[in-house]
């Protein structure tokens, strides 16, 4: 294989400006690399090349300083992607209506950036997958639409993300980087490449471990959270708190790894990811019954939740049909903006189906985007206690550091909190949910 020509304008090219696309360009310019970002997102694009961050959990500053020093642009011309050494995509691998993989979006990248491959180029995809993607199906449209064989004419690898926004952990240089390559000259190069930003590279064995491992590390999220769920719903009945149980228990200094209760799981990988494995176990006749029931419990959620206020109103003489609702926090988790696959919209189509009247607050998500169903388009209300005092009761879905609950719990008479951050010592019934 011919080595990739030196003279290329950029050192790595990131196709994909999302979560995990944006800090990704920016921890390479960051570390000396010249960096190009690629998004067909007209909007986005423009915002980063003003030097925008379109997260709160990254400074504008920081983009702005990598393009002041010449280290990173931003393009929606995809040509521009053949003038570097290596391309990395991470764009989104959703779930279909019924639970099966979703992977037109890495599909679609591969037949856009096939054309622009050149000889010695290292490809590597980052968009969590079932085993077998890289060398399979996202293989087979790289070569199609290049004319090039994968290990003979150019490299391809599989790294999966670990980002985790909001996070203060998670930094592209400290967090060590998993890397499989579809041959060893591929490993070889993949690793170069990810030693410029990251401290520390995890070589496994080939693509399909690398990727199994990205499922690993979020089927473990999604069935211990899972687990601690139905221990909420257990605990409840025999009046303990598991809150209390948690905090004691992670007092221990082996054994035990504290997970949270809540409304349910949302992101873009710990509702996701488990389902790509599932889905890849059938074609070998085995049933993920585990991971399978872990779903189960964790899609009931939203109706436990909702019906902790239903039985609340009904102990207090209240209908919740016909009363107005107001559901704290719609971004799935804490103090971000992203509100992929929220339970919190769960929760508020499930009150709405009861009748109730539904707003919405939450300082990270002003507005409702456009593919949230019903909700598309709605805007949070505004912080005020003239305005608070109207609702008959609010449930807390997020536990967003910004949200006064104290003065939540002085306004409204009746809270249901999924998150134990409402004070009980305050003059509303707080219900733990």
């Amino acid at each position: 294989m011919s080595k990739s020509s030196s003279s290329a304008k950029f050192e790595v090219a990131i196709v994909g400006l999302g979560y995990v696309g944006v800090p990704l360009a920016l921890g390479f310019a960051e570390a000396g690399c010249r960096t190009l970002g690629f998004d067909i997102n007209s909007e986005r694009d423009l915002e980063l090349q003003r030097g925008k961050s379109p997260f709160k959990h990254i400074a504008s500053e920081r983009i702005a300083k990598a393009i002041d020093d010449g280290m990173l642009e931003f393009t929606t011309n995809r040509s521009l992607l053949s003038q570097s050494e290596a391309i990395i995509v991470c764009v989104p691998t959703p779930l279909r209506s019924h639970q099966d993989p979703n992977l037109s979006h890495i599909l679609e990248v591969a037949e856009g950036i096939g054309p622009y491959l050149r000889d010695g180029m290292l490809v590597s995809l980052e968009s969590t997958t079932y085993p077998g993607t890289t060398r399979g199906e996202f293989r087979a449209m790289l070569e199609r639409h290049s004319g090039l064989k994968a290990g003979t004419d150019f490299h391809l690898c599989f790294s999966p993300e670990r980002e985790d926004p909001g996070n203060a952990m998670s930094k592209l240089r400290e967090v060590p980087k998993v890397v499989g390559g579809f041959t060893a000259g591929c490993m070889e190069k993949a690793v170069s490449l990810y030693e410029k930003a990251v401290d520390t590279v995890v070589p496994v064995h080939n693509c399909d471990t690398a990727e199994a491992v990205k499922l690993t590390e979020n089927i473990f999220r999604f069935t211990n959270i899972a687990l601690v769920n139905e221990l909420k719903e257990i605990y409840a009945q025999l009046d303990v708190d598991i809150w209390e149980v948690i905090e004691a228990a992670k007092t221990k200094p082996f054994g035990f790894m504290p997970f949270y209760p809540g409304p349910g799981v949302g992101g873009h990988c710990i509702p996701v990811d488990p389902y790509y494995l599932t889905w890849k176990a059938r074609e070998f006749g085995i049933d993920c019954r585990f991971i399978e029931l872990a779903g189960q419990v964790n899609r009931s959620m939203p109706g436990y939740v909702a019906n902790h206020l239903l039985e609340a109103m009904n102990d207090r003489g209240q209908l919740l049909h016909g009363s107005s609702v107001l559901v704290v926090g719609v971004a799935y988790k804490s103090d971000v903006s992203d509100d992929r696959e929220s339970p919190s919209y769960h929760v508020m189509d499930i009150l709405q189906q009861k009748g109730a009247k539904v707003d919405y607050y939450d300082p990270h998500v002003l507005t409702i985007g456009p593919d949230r169903g019903q909700w598309a388009g709605c805007h949070s209300i505004c912080w005020d206690l003239d305005v608070l005092q109207h609702y008959a009761a609010a449930v807390v879905c997020t536990a967003h550091a910004a949200v006064n609950y104290e003065e939540l719990a002085d306004t409204v008479p009746l809270i249901v909190d999924a998150c134990n951050v409402v004070p009980k010592n305050r003059h509303a019934r707080v219900v733990s949910a």
